[in-house]
Order: C-alpha cells, then structure tokens, then sequence
C-alpha cells in the first residue's frame, strides 16, 4: 500500500531532532507480527543501534522511520510530531539514509554523490567523497567522477556503491541518519575508517543503526537487541556484555569467526 500524505499534513523542520517510538506494533498481515510494543527516544546528538538476528525487525524498523511503511496507531514521533501527519517530502529532506543493497542511478558518479544535496559545488562532492573513501578509487578511473555507473550501480563493487551512498549521506548533512548495515560490503579497514567518520557525522545529529558486525557500534549510547520483533535486551556495549545475556552471547560468537578467518567481507 503506498504512503501518501493526508489531508491535513505539515511541513517538518526539525526543533530538536528528537524521535520518539512508543508501544510499536507492526504487522505485515494479521498473520505475521514484525515488531511487538517497541518502546525508544533518540535525540540529537545520540545514535541507537539495532541488533540481533536476521528476521528480528530491525530493517522494518527503518523503513518505518522513513516512512516506507505506515503505522496503524499513533508510535512514531518526530519531534512530538506524530510521523503520519508530516508531509513526505519535508520529513526525507531531514533524513539520510544508507541501505545494506544500496540503489544507484543509471548516471554518473558526481550525479549519484550530489543527489543528496543538488546544490552542492564540485569541491564539496570531493571532500564528502573523501570521507567516505571513495575519492582516490574515482580518480583511477578513466572518466573519473563523470564515469556511468550502470543499471543499479551494476558497474560498481558493493563495497564501491555503499562507499557513494555514505558520502551522498555526508553531502546531505540531513538531521537524521539511517545507516542498514551501511559498512556490510567493506573490509575491516576501510570499515574502520569510515565507521569514524560517520560517528563524527552522528555526533551533532540523530542517529539510528542496524549491524550486524558489533565491532562496529560499541562506541553508540544505547544498543537495542531485537529477538522475534520485541527488544530482549537494551543498554551500553559494556553494560551488555556485563549482563552475559544475547548480546554477549553474539560478541563472544563474532570473535570466536573472527579469530577463526571467517565473517569478512571485501572491496
């Protein structure tokens, strides 16, 4: 069913970058509960992350939030704004986002980058490029930044598309970061450096993260473990390692893979 705007939607500007999710419920039939009472505030400045295994709700949760999927009741808030009275646009002009299966326009790669903010000059396309590590490999190519990217991105790595759409997000400098497993296609030391420069970008912002490598969010204020769509747990890195419970059960787990040469990805 698509989202539209109802009839007496508003424009949003953000006050405080606040978001507000309270007893959550989101079913994609009657048959199919995703998410179960999901109760959680983020303000700006803090960065949330979603964990747990693949099924849990955790990417639901995003497209939510970005409001590809409606909610029935009044559980999300922007600002004490309920999210179904914001007009669409206005709401996704305060959002960047950056999806595990990133989609690129069948354009350059300049045109791909400055779609986050069209106004943006050529100098400010290279410095977001530069931060997301994806600067030196555009120069290496033969059209450099006006190299054709192919249907979907087709031409590009996934480590190489994921690195576009991070540094379209830094381009943007939107109120609200939305990061789906966004270093998934990465080695582990471009994810590093990367994983630094979107904490810097989280720092004056409001951001919501899902993971699947817990390396990669320890440093966030609070973790949120998703099991069957309710949240079995929730608190800091070392509170939740403290309390020997599923979250440390899946770092223990990851660094077991880890020591073992599995679990990595490349460029």
């Amino acid at each position: 069913m698509q989202v539209r705007d109802s009839p007496d939607a508003i424009e949003y500007h953000p006050t405080n970058g606040q978001i507000s999710v309270k007893d959550l419920t989101f079913a994609y039939n009657e048959n199919r509960v995703v998410l179960d009472k999901i109760s959680f505030d983020v303000a700006s400045g803090q960065s949330i992350a979603l964990v747990g295994p693949s099924g849990g709700g955790k990417s639901t949760l995003i497209r939510l939030l970005f409001r590809l999927f409606e909610c029935a009741e009044e559980s999300i808030f922007f600002d004490d704004n309920d999210i179904r009275r914001l007009k669409l646009r206005s709401l996704r002009k305060q959002i960047g986002i950056v999806p595990q299966d990133t989609v690129l326009f069948n354009d350059t790669i300049r045109y791909n980058i400055r779609f986050g903010r069209p106004t943006a000059t050529d100098a400010e396309v290279y410095e977001a490029a530069k931060a997301a590590m994806i600067h030196d490999k555009i120069m290496s190519l033969p059209d450099g930044y006006d190299t054709m990217v192919g249907e979907r991105g087709l031409k590009l790595s996934g480590g190489e598309k994921q690195r576009v759409a991070i540094a379209r997000t830094i381009l943007k400098k939107p109120q609200f970061i939305f990061l789906d497993e966004a270093t998934s296609a990465l080695d582990t030391h471009t994810e590093r450096a990367i994983q630094k420069c979107l904490e810097e970008l989280c720092s004056t912002r409001t951001g919501v993260v899902v993971a699947h490598r817990l390396s990669t969010i320890v440093n966030v204020d609070c973790i949120m473990v998703l099991e069957h769509g309710r949240i079995v747990e929730r608190g800091r890195h070392a509170e939740l390692i403290a309390a020997k419970g599923v979250y440390y059960r899946m770092w223990e787990s990851q660094n077991a893979n880890q020591s073992n040469g599995s679990g990595e990805s490349s460029c």
